[in-house]
């Protein structure tokens, strides 16, 4: 099994020796990459134990959000995200904040008396005028 670091490849060796507990055996690392051999592995330890393992690094080293854990027949790859992904993540959410805050605000604010008593009276108006059967 192969985990391509990408721009990672810096903190390989901590990679490799946060993983030899839970795997069973050290990673070799070498030219920005771990060579896992499927053979010493722990029994039952896939590659999306792996997977989760390493997302569980990145979660430690606090670059969780800055990266992206693919993996493609027995081969696990580091993906750093792009700045525009990030930004665009950020202007969603600061979209839905905006859009919230109108709301909350016509919620707390209480129309002008003039305006919620000609609702009824224009409705009882239209009742009136429609004729009844």
């Amino acid at each position: 099994m192969k985990i391509l670091l990408g721009t990672l490849k810096d903190k390989g060796d901590e990679l490799a020796a946060f993983l030899e507990p839970r795997i069973g055996v050290k990673p070799e690392v070498g030219g920005g990459e771990l060579d896992i051999e499927d053979s010493s592995i722990k029994k039952g330890i896939r590659s999306r134990h792996v997977k989760t393992y390493i997302k569980r690094f990145l979660s430690i080293e606090k670059v969780r959000d800055d990266y992206r854990v693919l993996v493609e027949s027995g081969e696990l790859r580091l993906v750093e995200l792009e700045g525009e992904e990030e930004e665009e993540k950020e202007e969603k959410k600061g979209k839905g904040k905006e859009e919230a805050k109108p709301t909350e605000k016509e919620v707390d604010k209480e129309p002008a008396s003039g305006e919620k008593q000609a609702e009824p009276k224009e409705a009882a108006e239209a009742e009136k005028s429609t004729p009844s059967k």
